[in-house]
């Protein structure tokens, strides 16, 4: 929300020395997000005055349209004599007012005005646009064209109101009623101590019998109605230079003068209105939700397919509105327009004027499921004053018969849903307790009241809340109220003491473990929304009957591109990869640990829980029971160069070798060592897949995998070639661990390293002559590394040699040659039992 100062000066006597900086300050501490103060015509200096064209000369020979220009601009250039002026612009004419800019003044951006010569003409200042001046945009996309009337020679930056402060207020969905000026000036009146002069006091008449008919079958979609009949507008009527201003100022845009009134109304009071061309309406107006197939063309000029759950306004025709967020095409009201021929004007001069309340939830699912955000919508979302309908339709007509010379009807409708008050009870030491700040009842009576509550009672009070507050529900709500205006900066820092604790689980232990193992080994943590879409499945060549594909589907999710909740970490990664690689970051190593979420199907309803005491046991476990399971993921993507090259050597670039070695370094950290074998899994590159294996309860179980992403993935998704991944369940590896990690046993006596080289089929798995390695090593054996593979003409034809370098070690004694060999032996004999492996050489 826009605020321009010099109006919010309009409804609260602020100090002329406030600047827009210090009514920041005061909002903000009162609750309000004002996010910038932007200084309008800041730099600009005259002078600036208006001016009358009295001859245009077009100029030739030039590559666009130039025109030499008169202008009289009366005794503000010293002589009173026509300022010579070269132009391109060309909505203007002969006897147009225009704003013109004289040698020795500056426009904003510090851009100095002087005689020069141009065009072989000299051009002795300048003729002004509304972007030139910082105005905004008018519609016109030219030279500013004032009304006729406007006097040669008045000072341009005070008619135009071009010097101002204007307020950008982030408005938070629980302050609907600060979307409008009334709002604001509410606030600001409050946080200064002032009165405040509210636009919506104004002389009603009551409704009648004789106003224009309205017939509401859904009074829950729309609880209020009233409508007024305006006739006789003059359809030349233009919109008044102070009228234009606000709204600019405001961020809209000045269209013609029935709309602009609406919108004007609308930033005044904050409640949306619509007007129709009576002419075009047919028949009685209605409310009603749309039945399945209607088709309305809105305003934008978009056909419509409507729901049966939109709100719409209907004539006899059908629809020709979408109630709360935008009117029909067929009921536009049309500006003033001259026939050619005839010199006839046509436009509408007869309009029915709306002002309606609706249900916030409606508008924003029509609003929502349309795509189409507007004004009116935004504020109906939010919550509208359903009290300040009739005075909004009110300040309408009044506008519409000052500036247009329209005359009211007398008719007046307004259909009301019945309905109480809203009421609260509250203790009145209630904000005490909830800020820990004695504020005492005297100060939670006068708070309440400033924000609109009308407050009974002694140490219970009966709180009846304002209708412009629909956000005020609860007794917490009002206690926020009154902690807000007594200031957030005024409540204690004092931090609550924690309850005495055993520290970090194992498992959180294992969680940051692997974290800190991973940012060593130079990955870098990338937090993602935990959102994903079929579409990124279908890209990653996940099957259909894949288990990753069974998502649990948000009702309401942030993005309809992603309503689904992520079953693996991998696609957030790749993006995040992708974001960071077309931004010229093209070494990277990120890593990912969080939840994914496996729907089982037999998740049950979720209960509902109470708000006024502690849920109970069972209450809590059926809660959790409708809960999919949530295993912890661990995952990474490669890409680039892993090593740099410099004066140290060679640099060496990501392999589905390093996305391996980094599922072994979260192994690791639960002290379980990893089976590596090949695999065929989607998104990996079927011939550079790992499988990545435990031992849980005696079984080899998957725990994740890692490799070399498909070429066809890649290209799809726009990835860096050679993209690696790697994911593992972290919960599978934490159950594969026995027990807490225990620090490694550190030996006195020497090693004894034996190698040995072995020949098997090319077919053999390398985890399998390992496997064999080890089991036959017996308990002397300390560790295994493979250190080379080699195949060719000296090993044979469908064989291959793997080197395996072998420490053993005793625990109690050094080793003697005799028995470090006999353990060797006794490996490669089991290597040879169960592979077929035979020594090399």
């Amino acid at each position: 929300m826009r605020v321009p100062l010099s109006w919010l000066r309009e409804y609260v006597d602020l100090p002329t020395t406030e600047s827009g900086r210090d009514v920041q300050a005061k909002l903000i501490a009162v609750g309000l997000e004002v996010e910038t103060v932007e200084r309008l015509g800041e730099g600009l200096k005259g002078p600036l005055v208006v001016g009358q064209v009295l001859t245009i000369e077009e100029l030739e020979g030039f590559k666009k349209p130039i025109r030499f220009c008169t202008v009289a601009v009366g005794d503000a250039n010293g002589t009173g004599e026509p300022q010579e002026i070269v132009c391109g612009a060309r909505n203007f004419a002969v006897g147009d007012k225009v704003v013109v800019v004289l040698p020795g003044a500056v426009l904003p951006g510090d851009f100095k005005i002087a005689a020069r010569k141009t065009y072989g003409k000299k051009s002795h200042g300048m003729i002004c646009s509304g972007d030139e001046l910082g105005m905004g945009d008018d519609g016109t996309g030219g030279i500013i064209v004032l009304p006729p009337e406007t006097e040669v020679g008045t000072d341009a930056i005070e008619l135009l109101q071009l010097v101002d402060e204007v307020l950008d207020i982030a408005v938070t969905p629980d302050r609907g009623y600060c979307l409008s000026m009334r709002g604001v000036a509410r606030e600001t009146a409050t946080a200064y101590g002032l009165p405040l002069r509210d636009p919506a006091l104004l002389d009603v008449p009551p409704p009648n019998s004789f106003g224009y008919t309205v017939q509401v079958a859904d009074p829950l979609g729309c609880s209020r109605f009233t409508a007024r009949t305006v006739t006789g507008l003059n359809p030349e009527a233009r919109s008044p230079i102070w009228l234009q201003r606000r709204l600019q100022k405001a961020g809209m845009r000045p269209v013609s003068l029935a709309v602009d009134i609406t919108n004007y109304v609308m930033l005044e009071l904050g409640q949306p209105l619509h007007a129709y061309d009576r002419s075009t309406v047919d028949g009685p107006i209605g409310v009603r939700r749309a039945t399945g197939g209607e088709q309305l063309t809105t305003l934008d000029g978009t056909k419509r397919v409507l729901d049966t759950e939109d709100l719409v306004i209907t004539d006899n025709r059908g629809p020709i509105g979408l109630a709360g967020v935008m009117g029909g095409a067929n009921t536009e009201i049309a500006g003033g327009t001259t026939d050619p021929e005839t010199g006839e004007v046509h436009g509408t001069t007869d309009v029915v004027i709306e002002a309606a309340h609706f249900d916030a939830l409606s508008i924003a699912r029509t609003a929502r499921r349309h795509k189409l955000s507007s004004e009116a919508s935004r504020r109906f979302e939010r919550g509208v004053d359903p009290a300040a309908a009739s005075a909004a339709a009110q300040r309408t007509v009044d506008l519409l018969v000052l500036l247009a010379g329209g005359t009211a009807e007398p008719g007046v409708t307004e259909i009301v849903s019945p309905s109480g008050p809203r009421t609260i009870t509250i203790s009145a030491d209630h904000p005490d307790k909830v800020a820990g700040v004695g504020y005492g009842r005297e100060t939670v009576v006068r708070r309440l009241q400033q924000v609109g509550c009308d407050v009974y009672g002694q140490d219970e009070l009966v709180v009846t809340v304002p209708s412009w507050r629909p956000d005020l529900s609860e007794p917490n709500d009002l206690a926020e109220e009154v902690i807000r205006l007594e200031g957030y900066e005024n409540l204690p820092s004092t931090l609550p003491l924690p309850p005495a604790g055993r520290g970090l689980t194992e498992r959180q232990r294992l969680h940051r473990r692997v974290g800190r193992a991973l940012a060593g080994a130079g990955y870098v943590e990338a937090l993602n929304y935990p959102f994903t879409g079929s579409a990124v499945l279908d890209q990653l060549g996940i099957a259909p009957d894949d288990p990753r594909r069974n998502t649990v589907t948000l009702v309401n999710p942030l993005s309809d591109e992603e309503p689904d909740l992520r079953t693996t970490l991998i696609p957030g990664l790749l993006g995040a990869l992708r974001r960071n690689d077309g931004r010229g970051t093209h070494d990277l190593a990120l890593f990912e640990t969080g939840q994914v979420f496996r729907p089982t199907g037999d998740e049950k309803p979720a209960v509902r829980l109470p708000v006024d005491r502690r849920p109970t046991d069972e209450e809590i476990a059926g809660l959790n029971a409708s809960l999919p399971q949530q295993p912890r993921r661990v995952a990474v993507v490669l890409a680039g160069a892993r090593e740099q090259a410099g004066w140290w050597g060679k640099g060496r670039p990501s392999t589905w070798a390093d996305a391996v070695e980094a599922g072994r370094t979260v192994a690791r950290e639960a002290g379980v060592e990893l089976t590596v074998r090949q695999d065929q899994q989607a998104p990996w590159h079927p011939g550079r897949c790992a499988a990545l294996l435990a031992q849980i309860d005696g079984e080899e179980v998957l725990v994740g995998n890692a490799g070399e992403l498909h070429p066809r993935v890649i290209k799809t998704l726009g990835l860096p070639e050679r993209t690696c991944a790697m994911e593992i369940d972290l919960d599978r590896v934490e159950r594969a661990a026995e027990g807490p990690l225990r620090a490694p046993r550190i030996s006195t006596f020497p090693v004894a390293t034996q190698d040995v080289a072995l020949i098997v089929d090319d077919t053999v798995p390398a985890a399998d002559v390992e496997a064999a390695l080890r089991a036959g090593a017996g308990e002397l054996l300390e560790s295994l590394r493979l250190f080379d593979v080699f195949s060719g003409e000296q090993v044979g034809a469908g064989k291959k040699s793997l080197a395996y370098a072998l420490r053993f070690r005793a625990a109690d004694r050094t080793l003697t040659a005799d028995e470090a060999s006999a353990a060797r032996d006794a490996a490669v004999a089991a290597a040879a039992e169960h592979t077929g492996a035979a020594l090399r050489g």
